[in-house]
């Protein structure tokens, strides 16, 4: 398998594939906490100061913000939550269209990408490829009963604590639902 792996990641890179394999198009937030359009505003304003935001949609009935994010920026998940908790909200669901080019998933069902490691929950894909939507399951990404009731059902070391020792580092870890 780890042939496999190797040929296929030479055969990529033999063949002219991008330095960027993975990066993440859209991704919809639903926030919670909101009661009027004043704090929809604060937390559009507090989201579009991200440099990797290209626009953003908001659906005040469902509490919804679609996000279209620059080509070829780096996003950070973490930031685009910090965001809406610094403007005084939470996140209750995060979805993203991630597009993958050809990503091998390792036996522990986790893929790393431009340095970020996504761990595949519930999926047996070996390889990523193409765009994928996928939710973020991890801790302040979902209500804490869900987390809660994730975290005994997981089997998962890193869910509790969104980090792993990934050669000999400690890493984030993104756990996603596809």
């Amino acid at each position: 398998m780890k042939t496999y792996i190797f040929l296929l990641t030479a055969f990529g890179l033999f063949m002219g594939f991008p330095g960027k394999a993975q990066q993440i198009s859209n991704a919809e937030i639903q926030v919670t906490g909101l009661t009027c359009s004043m704090c929809s505003k604060a937390t559009e304003t507090a989201l579009k100061s991200l440099d990797f935001i290209n626009s953003i949609s908001t659906d005040l009935n469902q509490n919804l913000f679609t996000i279209n994010f620059k080509k070829d920026k780096n996003v950070n998940i973490d930031l685009i939550r910090k965001k809406v908790e610094d403007a005084g909200f939470s996140i209750g669901k995060l979805s993203a269209t991630f597009n993958f080019n050809a990503v091998a998933v390792d036996r522990d069902g986790r893929a790393t990408v431009d340095g970020n490691v996504y761990q595949l929950t519930n999926s047996d894909r070996k390889i990523l490829s193409g765009p994928i939507k996928a939710t973020v399951i991890d801790k302040n990404f979902v209500p804490g009963s869900t987390f809660k009731k994730n975290v005994n059902t997981l089997k998962v070391d890193s869910y509790a604590s969104g980090t792993a020792v990934i050669n000999g580092r400690k890493t984030r870890v993104y756990h996603l639902s596809i």
